[in-house]
């Protein structure tokens, strides 16, 4: 899917600036393995005419938000990026109130624990602590997407969304997996009915690795998922077991420790 059909539905409902929007399609190409990108992959990844790309490709780097490789004619991020991304972690309140309670919590347990929010067709980790018994090749970091439909933090977000914005959604989610999407699709409709029974989900998508989610919600700030993760030769019903109420505790704690932080 190129990064014009994840540009969320309500922008499309208001006014927007289209060179601004179209300047940020550009940024958003970018990701993991795309470090450095020319002006075919930016066309092949917005969807944006040649011309178009190659005007705010332009105006980016001289902005400073882009800078140009003129020997391998492309493009990577530039300084200011970091700059804003510091910036969002640093002024988050909800990052203040939940970092230190995930951590202890990641520790106290030997797991994974990770805060995550929806970015169109991707969930993006805000934070995640991994201490994990049993070694993983898969790291996590701030800012790294995974794929909303196949993990629980996505189906978590899932279940928190209205039926024309998950009808919306689901359809952008089946052409991207069209393939396999009916299996998937089911899995997705069962997480969002564990969450509304019991308050998460489970899944499991990577091999002997278990994860479960719960949204986290806090008026005046935008929906995360909050997540546990393990690899294990368990199965994912003795891993809810043991780990779901923890999950929701710790869901409480971090709500309780933003009233806290927002009293003050």
């Amino acid at each position: 899917m190129n990064a014009s059909e994840k540009t969320p539905r309500r922008a499309s409902e208001t006014v927007l600036n289209r060179s601004l929007e179209r300047g940020l399609l550009l940024l958003r190409a970018f990701g993991p393995g795309a470090d450095a990108l020319g002006n075919g992959d930016f066309v092949e990844r917005t969807g944006l005419p040649k011309a178009t790309v190659s005007r705010l490709a332009r105006t980016l780097v001289e902005c400073g938000f882009l800078q140009h490789d003129a020997a391998r004619q492309v493009y990577r991020l530039g300084v200011p990026i970091l700059s804003v991304a510091h910036a969002m972690r640093t002024g988050s309140k909800i990052l203040q109130a939940s970092t230190p309670l995930m951590r202890e919590v990641a520790q106290k347990r030997q797991i994974n624990v990770g805060l995550a929010e929806a970015d169109g067709d991707d969930m993006v980790y805000l934070e995640s602590f991994r201490y994990n018994q049993r070694a993983s090749l898969r790291t996590v970091v701030s800012g790294q997407r995974v794929p909303m439909e196949l993990t629980a933090l996505g189906r978590a977000h899932l279940s928190t969304l209205d039926e024309d914005e998950r009808a919306d959604r689901l359809a952008s989610l089946e052409r991207r997996g069209s393939r396999h999407w009916k299996p998937i699709r089911r899995q997705i409709l069962e997480a969002i009915d564990h969450v509304r029974r019991l308050g998460y989900c489970v899944a499991s998508w990577q091999p002997e690795v278990v994860a479960l989610a719960t949204p986290l919600t806090v008026p005046g700030h935008p929906l995360v998922m909050l997540n546990f993760s393990v690899r294990t030769t368990d199965t994912a019903s003795d891993v809810s077991t043991t780990l779901s109420a923890p999950l929701l505790q710790l869901r409480d704690a971090i709500v309780h420790a933003m009233a806290v932080l927002e009293d003050d």
